[in-house]
Order: C-alpha cells, then sequence, then structure tokens
C-alpha cells in the first residue's frame, strides 16, 4: 500500500510510468472479475478500459480510503452493475463464455478444461447478481469479506451467507450437470 500511494503521488505529478506500472500490477485480476461477472471478455476488457480511463482523468482528486487494490476492484464491480442496468440483463448469452486455459495444457487437457470452465461460468450466471459477485470477489478478486460487505453496503456476515449460499447453490447445480 504505501507501494500504492508513492505511485498515485508520481501519477499526480503526471508521471505516465506510474500508470503503466499500476496498470500492469492490476490488469490480470481486474480483467478476471469482469470477465467472471460478465461472462463476455470483451465487455470485461471494456470494462477494464473504462476503469482505467476514469481513474487516470480523476487522479487528481483521489483520496484512497482504503487500498488501490480496493478501490479499483470497486470501480470494476461498479462498471459491471452499470452495464446491467443499462442492458437490463443480468446475464450474457452463455454461449459467449470463454474457457480459460494453459498454453501448456495437452489437448486432452485443454478439452477437460474448456468443458469444466463452461460449466462452472454456467452454474455461475445462474446465481443471483449479489451472491455472484461475493463468490467472484472473493475468490477470483481475493477480497475480504469486511471489503466486499463495504463494496455492497451490508455487513460481513451477511457477506459470508451469501457465500455460503452461493456455493451450495453452485454444488446443486455442478453436481446436478454432472449427473446428466
Amino acid at each position: 500500500m504505501p507501494d500504492d500511494r508513492r505511485l498515485i503521488q508520481q501519477l499526480k505529478r503526471g508521471d505516465k510510468e506510474a500508470l503503466r506500472h499500476i496498470y500492469q500490477d492490476y490488469k490480470d485480476d481486474l480483467l478476471t472479475v469482469a470477465a467472471s461477472l460478465l461472462h463476455d471478455a470483451c465487455a470485461a476488457e471494456d470494462v477494464l478500459h473504462d476503469v482505467f480511463v476514469s481513474f487516470a482523468s480523476g487522479v487528481g482528486s483521489l483520496e484512497l480510503r482504503s487500498s488501490l487494490r480496493s478501490y479499483l476492484m470497486t470501480s470494476v464491480v461498479n462498471r459491471v452493475r452499470d452495464r446491467f442496468r443499462q442492458k437490463g440483463s443480468l446475464v450474457t448469452g452463455l454461449d459467449k463464455v470463454d474457457a480459460f486455459s494453459s498454453e501448456n495444457d495437452g489437448p486432452e487437457q485443454r478439452a477437460v478444461l474448456t468443458e469444466q470452465s463452461r460449466k462452472l461460468a454456467q452454474a455461475l450466471a445462474q446465481l443471483p447478481l449479489e451472491q455472484r459477485e461475493v463468490i467472484v470477489l472473493h475468490l477470483n478478486g481475493g477480497m475480504k469479506f469486511r471489503e466486499i460487505g463495504e463494496l455492497q453496503g451490508i455487513s460481513p456476515s451477511t457477506v459470508q451467507g451469501r457465500y455460503r449460499y452461493a456455493i451450495d447453490k453452485l454444488r446443486t447445480i455442478l453436481n446436478g450437470a454432472l449427473r446428466k
């Protein structure tokens, strides 16, 4: 966090290298969260771009109350929520779900991972947005329940409840999908 504050101060003084460094540090985690919530890699990249454009243009008035990582995660989630409100839909077509696999995996392993990723993405898409956010932010975003609670405006115990309910629903959905 002290490094983040130093980078923000450099950015406020016009150091473009600081922005590049912040982007490199956080882009992968932010993109993963956006893609997990949107189920659309292109839309996730758009969200990431929008967040960093907004961040760079508003850095002069930025006063961090938490970590930069938490601030950027919150920005991503808010931008995703804006997209859902604009589209009037909470689920992108499941045919657009992209599966991620390593280039080092063999063809069989990639096929298995792709199928598992598709099933998990479909199961996540069936969760209510609040539960999906908790799962994605905790597991993919590395956020603590307290941080998620602040973002969603609820208590940490409510976040834990949403997490438990979401895990139970995912287990039920995935067990049903495996039997088919």
